[in-house]
């Protein structure tokens, strides 16, 4: 069966009678018997698209107003165990290097990682062991440290205390790193992807965001009627706006100055619901219309209560490997990152996934998340180096912000990386934007969570739900995916290995008689300390969502007996491997033809991670291997002709 389709011009966005027309990205007809992404005819801009320069800046814009929540979250959680609750300044330094290494990789990851429209951010599944490694006795804060009176921040005893912390951070997320770079860029991801199908696949993604319903309604309760407006302008804007094109003066070097109509609600909901929410806060802050005291509710909903950092932010400052100093590791606080790595290896291949289906693209084939993982692995290894005392994952927020915005350029994450780097040099702007409020942050996450959650969903369409072994799978796998996190949280001292000295369990003595004349053989009891980097690494582990789901749908799906139908495996083998190979390696291989077009070489193709043709090329014709799993006419497979597995 001959898998190649034939090649579409994009046509011209700009290029219509006095309207901004947008294409899809679905290209060229929908081939029979071919699955189409569900998004391909709602995208203003596919992933190959390049919109103008003046639009990519304002959609890169939006995509860090999607991420700033998270990006400014993580330094200010680490900020009370560095002893730094006190020192908002430095917090702010914290926050602006995770900018700038934030846009560093994500330049990497779209030009030489997977290169799907994805944003790079610090990544919260590396705070509980971080956390659990400073709450060790010797990196507990000194008492002086929580008293904002007896703080010195400019004192060299009290520099020294936050910084040989975060140097300890900094060693480990680095040694960790290099456990994700081997795991990318030896194959092993991509590997164990053969095994991996719709019921793996359907609730890792969904769990990404399901779990996250405590923190983003937190943020939306913290006044929920600014909450309320931010949702409801979103939905307005995205969903019964979508289609309205709104006259914009634009100007041409052909045409100069004109009016277009510009299907402005479609393009930039997020960035008009933010901004909008965000004034209508500004003004009840300025009239006093929400309450000053700081327990009160509504307090954070004022733009003033994050002043301090703007007042004291610099002008410019430009973070540096280094720049707290060479980095320390220690044995323990490597094993807890190396958990916390697994599981943001877990969110990342179930983000690369989602990603493609929102863009309208195929599914990332093997080398490009082994690409893709080793590159994440490189990206902790940066910061590690800049000293953000984080690491670095997918964003799963910008994620949805996909599926609203209908925006999958792979220019406009550029443009987002680049707006990352600036803002990681200019302390003043990045300090403005942490002032958003966080009750309109939350509602954002409110919608943005629920698409994502969706989109794992919908990866059931290939998968016969009418299969009582499929509804097991699934439903157990993502039930505990949610229960077994919950009890794990509440209850981490039963998870202890051994019998640890918080448990009360200490040396226990007795006889034990060895006869009625011989005297009694004294017995000493003593119990075992539990192995502290077990702890953390289970710990992390079962705490995660997305890894007990997906672990539990991955080990169900390969082991209870079904058919390739009933699991859908071939109509998700029929989407990997009938998708146009040239269009696959446009999407997912290196820029400028590298690697295929030139610089090519036969060493180069035992690399895992290097581009290549998937399913063979003879002649300029591209051969489907699903012709090996063809059916007659009757329904049978012919005789000889062997099953195409995962």
């Amino acid at each position: 069966m001959n898998s190649a389709l034939t090649s579409c011009e994009h046509p011209d966005p700009l290029r219509g009678e006095g309207v901004l027309i947008f294409h899809d990205a679905g290209q060229g007809r929908k081939k029979e018997g071919q699955c189409e992404s569900p998004s391909s005819s709602d995208l203003a801009y596919g992933i190959l698209d390049i919109p103008p320069w003046y639009l990519c800046i304002f959609l890169g814009i939006q995509h860090f107003l999607t991420a700033l929540g998270g990006l400014v979250a993580v330094p200010l959680i680490l900020a009370k165990d560095l002893c730094l609750q006190h020192d908002p300044l430095t917090q702010s330094y914290l926050i602006s290097t995770i900018f700038f290494v934030s846009g560093i990789c994500t330049l990497l990851q779209v030009f030489l990682g997977v290169r799907l429209p994805i944003l790079q951010g610090g990544t919260f599944a590396f705070l509980a062991p971080s956390l659990a490694m400073l709450s060790l006795p010797a990196w507990k804060c000194p008492e002086w440290t929580l008293n904002a009176s007896q703080v010195n921040t400019s004192s060299p005893e009290f520099t020294e205390e936050w910084q040989k912390r975060i140097r300890e951070l900094q060693g480990v997320v680095m040694a960790a790193s290099c456990f994700q770079m081997l795991v990318g860029f030896s194959g092993l991801i991509g590997y164990l992807m053969r095994f991996i199908g719709p019921l793996t696949i359907a609730p890792t993604i969904s769990l990404v965001a399901l779990p996250l319903f405590n923190p983003a309604g937190n943020d939306a309760g913290a006044h929920w009627g600014i909450a309320a407006l931010t949702i409801f302008l979103i939905t307005l804007f995205s969903q019964y706006l979508r289609n309205t094109a709104v006259p914009v003066p634009m100007y041409g070097r052909q045409k100069g100055c004109r009016i277009s109509k510009f299907r402005l609600f479609q393009v930039f909901p997020v960035l008009l619901a933010i901004c909008i929410s965000w004034f209508l806060c500004f003004v009840l802050t300025v009239t006093d219309t929400l309450p000053s005291a700081p327990t009160a509710y509504g307090y954070l909903a004022r733009t003033d209560t994050k002043s301090h950092v703007l007042s004291q932010a610099p002008w410019f400052r430009f973070p540096y490997p280094g720049q707290w100093g060479l980095p320390t590791i220690s044995l323990a606080g490597v094993f807890g990152i190396i958990a916390g790595v697994i599981s943001s290896m877990v969110e990342s291949v179930g983000d690369y996934y989602a990603c493609a289906r929102l863009v309208g693209a195929p599914p990332p084939p093997k080398h490009a998340i082994n690409r893709g993982i080793g590159i994440e692995g490189l990206g902790c290894l940066l910061a590690g180096a800049w000293g953000t005392g984080n690491g670095t994952t997918s964003y799963s927020e910008n994620v949805g912000a996909l599926g609203i915005t209908g925006v999958g350029s792979r220019m406009v994450i550029v443009a987002a990386g680049c707006v990352l780097l600036l803002m990681g040099m200019f302390g003043k702007v990045g300090a403005a934007f942490a002032t958003i409020p966080t009750p309109v942050i939350g509602g954002m996450f409110l919608v943005m969570f629920g698409i994502i959650s969706a989109v794992g969903i919908s990866n059931l369409q290939y998968v016969d739900m009418n299969s009582s072994r499929n509804l097991f799978v699934f439903g157990f796998s993502i039930f505990c995916g949610l229960a077994i996190p919950n009890w794990v949280n509440k209850n981490p001292e039963k998870l202890q290995t051994g019998n640890s000295p918080s448990s009360g369990l200490g040396p226990l003595q007795g006889q034990c008689p060895r006869g009625p004349s011989s005297p009694g053989i004294l017995v000493t009891f003593i119990s075992t300390p539990g192995i502290l980097q077990l702890d953390q690494v289970i710990q992390v582990l079962l705490t995660t969502g997305m890894f007990v789901g997906g672990f539990l749908g991955f080990l169900l799906d390969n082991t209870i007996p079904g058919s390739l139908e009933e699991r859908g495996l071939l109509a998700w083998n029929q989407i990997q491997e009938s998708s146009e190979t040239t269009k696959v390696l446009e999407i997912y291989g290196f820029p400028c033809g590298i690697g295929t077009q030139s610089y090519a070489s036969s060493w180069t193709r035992c690399l895992p991670f290097w581009p290549r043709l998937e399913g063979g090329r003879k002649e300029g014709v591209e051969m489907s291997r699903l012709t090996l799993c063809s059916q007659d006419p009757s329904g049978e497979r012919p005789k000889g002709v062997p099953e195409t597995g995962m």
